[in-house]
């Protein structure tokens, strides 16, 4: 009797083991899910490099870069257009044009900031330096307007693009607590800003900072000199193409489905 007492405990306390055993893996295995979660969410609020950085300190994180490209470009009249469409219609493309763009900065390894309504930011070396920060800008901005054009259906809505690019020294850090931000200050920012805003629709804006890393490689049209509010007299021009008629160096560029390709899928 005694011996069957110690096996049935035994029996018992190994079941418990197992099943405490199995709880325990699959609450690491949950916790892994969570985890994933958390770290896909922030990655899609900041850079890698920043998520990683502020996994790992405490303090604020700001650095000055000396040398960078920034790029806004807003569609031209979207709000009056919006205003006759369903919320859903507004929210579904800025949705499926934005997606494009995003495909756009991933594929020419730029860091998109933000957008704001119907602007879209988008910057080149930052987080990370290079430089060639402007020749990459260039290209996608010129892919951007590419899109606008090469699709019926955008065309026919009779939507364009107006984008603008300053070049120069930019400070990069994060703010928040609750909600992060990944965002650009200084006077190159500003004024790349004042580029889109005093540029023509389905046209690139760009100034003499920009022109200047770019003149070699790429056709330029002189616009001559603007007044712009808070800034004074700018030198502009608008930015062509890559000389030699090559608007873009991408090939099989991500497509711009049409609105109708999405409602057949749906």
């Amino acid at each position: 009797m005694l011996a069957l007492n110690i096996a049935v405990g035994g029996t018992i306390v190994f079941t418990l083991l197992a099943v405490f055993a199995s709880q325990r893996r699959d609450a690491l295995a949950a916790l892994r899910v969570e985890q994933e979660k958390a770290e896909d969410l922030l990655l899609n609020i900041l850079p890698r490099s920043i998520a990683d950085r502020l996994k790992a300190q405490t303090g604020p994180i700001a650095d000055q870069f000396e040398s960078a490209s920034i790029l806004f470009a807003d569609v031209v009249d979207f709000t009056p257009w919006s205003e006759r469409l369903a919320p859903s219609e507004v929210v579904g493309y800025l949705d499926h044009l934005f997606s494009h763009f995003d495909a756009l900065a991933e594929r020419y390894e730029l860091e998109k900031i933000k957008t704001i309504g119907d602007c879209y930011m988008v910057a080149a070396g930052v987080p990370t330096p290079r430089t060639d920060h402007a020749r990459a800008l260039a290209l996608m901005a010129l892919d951007m307007l590419e899109a606008m054009r090469s699709n019926d259906e955008l065309g026919h809505l009779g939507l364009e693009l107006r984008a603008g690019i300053n070049s120069g020294p930019v400070v990069a850090g994060v703010i928040g607590r609750k909600r992060f931000l990944y965002d650009l200050w200084g006077d190159v920012v500003n004024t790349a800003s004042r580029m889109e805003s005093y540029g023509a629709p389905g046209r690139i804006q760009i100034t003499r900072p920009t022109y200047e890393l770019l003149a070699d490689e790429f056709e330029c049209e002189p616009r001559g000199t603007i007044t712009v509010k808070g800034k004074g007299e700018v030198e502009a021009w608008y930015l062509i193409g890559l000389r030699g008629g090559h608007r873009s160096a991408v090939n099989d560029r991500p497509r711009l489905s049409t609105l109708a390709d999405r409602g057949r899928r749906s």
